[in-house]
C-alpha cells in the first residue's frame, strides 16, 4: 500500500481537522485513492457515500453501487459491509441479495446520527447505536460493535430495513416538530400570542420533548433529503403519507416570511432596496449551506430586485459560488447592513446574535426593518435601538 499523504478538511466542523491530524500522526488513519489500495480490505468496509436527491425526491444510489462494486471486485472473505450512507429502507436487503449474492461478504446497516456543528462530539457521545443485520449473523453485530468498542451509548439491534427506518424515521420526525411549532408561530402572529411562552410550555409537558424554537425553517443535507425521499418511498409502495408532504410545505413557505415581511413593510416596492442577510449556512458552527434557506431567499430577493449584502462566519465562499453574482459578500454584520432598510436574521451564529447591534442600527437606513428568522434576538432590546423588530410568532410585525 503507497504511503500516507497528508490531507486536509475541506469543510469547517470544530474539532474535526484536530481529529483528523491525530489520526495520521498516529498512523491510525490514512487517506488514499481507491485505485492506490494494494492490501486485503480488513473486517469492515464502511460505506459513507453521498445519497443526493434526484428530481423526483428518489435518493441517487449511484455512489452507493459503485462503491459495492469496487467491494465486490477485490473478492474479500468474511467482510463486513456497514452501511453509513443514509439508503431508503429496503435498500441493504437488495443489495445484499442482489448485488451481494454469491460472495461471502456480510452486511450491516449502522446509520449515523451525526449532527453538523457537534459531529465529532455525537461520535463520542452519541444517544443510541443503530445496527441492522440479517437474523442470526452474529458476526456483522460484533463487528459493528468493535467498530464503536470504548463508545458509552445503547446498542439497538435489529433488521436492516428497520434500521434504515430508524434514521429515516427520526429525521421526518424533527423535521415534522420544527414544521408543528412553524404553523403555531403563524397563528401566533395572527393572534397575538407569544411563541416563546407556547414553545416553553410544551416543553414542560415531558411527552412533548426538548424545546423547539420557530423560525424560517430547516435546510441542510439531512432533513430535505430524507423526508422527500420518504416521501417518494411511500408513494412508490402506495402509502398516502398527507402530514409528511404538509412538512414539506410548511418548511417552503417558511423559508419566504422575511420576503413577506418586506413586501408588506415596503408597500411591494423592493426593486432597489438594500438588505443585509446575516447567516447563511443552515445552521451555526458548519460551512454548509445545502438546501440553506438563505439560498432559497436571496435568490428571491434578487428577483425581486433587492441589492443583497451577506455576510456568515463561515460560510461566505461556498454560499457564493451558488448565488448570482450581485450579491455582495461581506466581512462583518456591521458592514452588511451600510446603507440597509432592513437586515435579515437567518443563522443563529454567536457572531451574529452578540454583534454590535448600535452600530449596525445606526449604519443602516429607515424603516431599519430587522427581521429575526431565528428569535435569537431580545425583540424589546433591538426595539429600544430604533429597529423595527419582527420575530416569528412574537407578536412583531403580523405576515399577511
Amino acid at each position: 500500500m503507497q504511503p500516507c499523504r497528508l490531507a486536509r478538511v475541506h469543510l469547517y466542523e470544530p474539532r474535526l481537522e484536530a481529529r483528523v491530524a491525530e489520526g495520521v500522526r498516529d498512523g491510525k488513519l490514512r487517506f488514499l485513492h481507491r485505485d492506490e489500495v494494494d492490501e486485503p480490505l480488513g473486517a469492515a468496509a464502511v460505506i459513507a457515500t453521498g445519497t443526493p436527491p434526484t428530481e423526483s425526491g428518489a435518493a441517487d444510489l449511484s455512489q452507493v453501487k459503485s462503491a459495492v462494486g469496487w467491494i465486490k471486485a477485490r473478492q474479500p472473505r468474511d467482510l463486513v459491509v456497514v452501511m453509513k450512507s443514509t439508503v431508503p429502507p429496503g435498500v441493504g436487503r437488495r443489495l445484499l441479495h442482489n448485488d451481494l449474492r454469491g460472495t461471502d461478504i456480510r452486511y450491516a446497516s449502522n446509520p449515523e446520527f451525526l449532527r453538523e456543528g457537534r459531529a465529532v462530539a455525537d461520535w463520542d457521545a452519541p444517544d443510541r447505536i443503530v445496527i441492522g443485520a440479517e437474523p442470526g449473523d452474529d458476526r456483522a453485530v460484533a463487528v459493528v460493535k468493535c467498530m464503536h468498542d470504548g463508545i458509552d451509548a445503547p446498542h439497538m439491534v435489529t433488521d436492516i430495513t428497520s434500521a434504515e427506518m430508524v434514521k429515516y424515521a427520526s429525521n421526518a420526525f424533527l423535521a415534522t416538530r420544527i414544521s408543528f411549532i412553524n404553523e403555531i408561530a403563524l397563528l401566533c402572529d395572527r393572534i397575538g400570542a407569544s411563541i416563546d411562552a407556547v414553545s416553553e410550555g410544551l416543553a414542560m409537558d415531558a411527552r412533548a420533548g426538548a424545546r423547539i424554537y420557530a423560525g424560517v425553517g430547516y435546510g441542510g443535507s439531512c432533513f430535505p433529503k430524507d423526508v422527500r425521499a420518504l416521501d417518494y418511498l411511500a408513494l412508490t409502495s402506495g402509502v398516502s403519507v398527507d402530514l409528511l408532504r404538509s412538512v414539506i410545505n410548511v418548511n417552503n413557505r417558511q423559508r419566504m416570511l422575511p420576503l413577506y415581511a418586506l413586501r408588506q413593510r415596503l408597500n411591494g416596492a423592493l426593486s432597489g432596496v438594500r438588505v443585509g442577510v446575516l447567516g447563511l449556512a443552515f445552521k451555526p458552527e458548519t460551512d454548509d449551506v445545502r438546501d440553506a434557506p438563505s439560498l432559497s431567499l436571496i435568490r428571491e430577493l434578487v428577483d425581486e430586485g433587492v441589492q443583497v449584502m451577506a455576510f456568515d462566519p463561515q460560510a461566505n465562499d461556498t454560499a457564493c459560488r451558488q448565488l448570482p453574482a450581485v450579491v455582495r459578500m461581506t466581512d462583518s454584520p456591521v458592514e452588511a447592513a451600510e446603507q440597509a432598510q432592513a437586515v435579515v436574521l437567518l443563522t443563529e451564529w454567536p457572531q451574529i446574535v452578540r454583534a454590535e447591534w448600535p452600530r449596525i442600527a445606526a449604519a443602516m437606513y429607515p424603516p431599519r426593518l430587522l427581521f429575526d428568522g431565528r428569535n435569537a434576538l431580545d425583540a424589546d432590546a433591538m426595539r429600544a435601538l430604533g429597529f423595527e423588530y419582527a420575530g416569528v410568532g412574537r407578536k412583531g410585525l403580523p405576515i399577511q
